[in-house]
């Protein structure tokens, strides 16, 4: 892709606001990113996958502008948003002797963006940091709006900081190397932002959703595009999620708990969301909020993106011990984000236990219309 079919989208955060460069060939421009440091000194944090294939490439584009680099690369998986990681990372930028004007690049995906941003957040009480992300979920998603964390050995993502990065840059070229299996955990996401906010988008991806799949370079740009658009501008109206923010999180309850209860790495964060905005879908029609052609829409498309859609057999009462650690609840209560139509979403605690149990144990009855 040329360089003139960048698109660029800003987030508007006053004095913190950024740009998201998105398009073909942005690794091979370390002027956006020479741009934002405040010396010309970086660490660059990636995991071996994504080193061996791109981080080369960018340390010697940055060396050419005379840019000092220190390569810090960790082990890849989820297991690997830790504290023992996190002081490898820590390790690393002490023994050399990294500064406060030292800018860390996470280079990977949100694993990787993840680590970055915390690692950022807290070393010497908070560093700049550039996102660039190599998968869909993350350019999409993870790598914009400011969300860092590790996990706990109970719960997923409880403990990090909202910390802004300076830039992020897309390049989707990177999508090239991703294996189809999380080429479709980040459309998971995509279809996301369809659900909550834009009901235009989701009808454009269920006509072009093969285009996205072929990794057809048009498709693939507006996709990213439209998506961080869209998180742009709630992440500009709620940066620290008080309210609207937390719509982002649709199905995200539901797939927190399918991570955790499964085995560690069996389900990718994408797929545990796809079955969770499944799961809402079907709680809402249950409420009598969402039709049932809707919510065969919604599974369809999941389906096309080639996505699971049917919950791992836990159990109502397993689900919901896992549900009980989630950063939604307040006073005790659990709050879902679900639909009131395609393209529109709500956070509630009000809903019946017993439509919740039966949509979690996938029961037949849990998918008949009571509107």
């Amino acid at each position: 892709m040329k360089p003139h079919d960048t698109r660029t989208v800003q987030v508007e955060l006053g004095e913190r606001s950024y740009a998201i460069h998105i398009g073909g060939g942005l690794l091979s421009r370390p002027e956006l990113i020479v741009a934002q440091l405040v010396q010309k000194r970086v660490a660059i944090i990636t995991n071996p996958v994504v080193g061996d294939l791109y981080l080369g490439r960018l340390r010697s584009a940055l060396a050419a502008l005379d840019v000092a680099v220190v390569p810090i690369v960790v082990p890849d998986g989820e297991a690997q948003k830790s504290w023992e990681t996190l002081n490898r990372i820590f390790d690393e930028l002490l023994s050399h002797r990294s500064e406060r004007r030292t800018t860390l690049v996470a280079l990977g995906g949100g694993v990787i963006g993840d680590l970055t941003g915390f690692a950022a957040a807290v070393y010497l009480r908070g560093v700049p940091y550039i996102q660039i992300p190599t998968t869909l979920l993350a350019q999409v998603d993870s790598s914009v709006g400011g969300k860092t964390a590790i996990n706990h050995a109970r719960a997923k993502n409880m403990i990090g900081a909202f910390y802004q990065p300076r830039l992020v840059l897309a390049d989707t070229d990177t999508l090239g190397t991703l294996p189809d299996r999380e080429l479709s955990a980040g459309l998971a996401e995509v279809i996301k932002y369809g659900l909550i906010r834009d009901p235009a988008f989701f009808a454009w991806l269920e006509s072009n959703l093969e285009n996205v799949l072929a990794r057809k370079p048009e498709a693939v740009t507006y996709a990213v595009a439209r998506c961080c658009e869209l998180k742009a501008q709630i992440v500009g109206a709620d940066e620290r999620e008080s309210g609207e923010r937390a719509l982002l999180n649709l199905g995200h309850t539901f797939g927190h708990a399918i991570e955790a209860g499964a085995e560690l790495g069996a389900w990718l964060h994408g797929e545990a969301v796809a079955v969770g905005c499944v799961l809402a879908s079907r709680l809402s029609q249950q409420m009598g909020l969402l039709g049932e052609a809707d919510v065969e829409r919604v599974v369809a498309l999941f389906r096309r993106a080639r996505l699971p859609t049917q919950p791992p057999a836990f159990g109502a009462a397993r689900y919901l011990e896992l549900m009980g650690v989630d950063k939604k609840i307040e006073h005790g209560r659990l709050r879902l984000v679900l639909l009131q139509s395609i393209g529109s979403a709500f956070l509630t605690a009000e809903f019946a236990q017993a439509s919740l149990e039966r949509v979690l144990e996938g029961r037949e009855d849990a998918h008949a219309s009571h509107g």
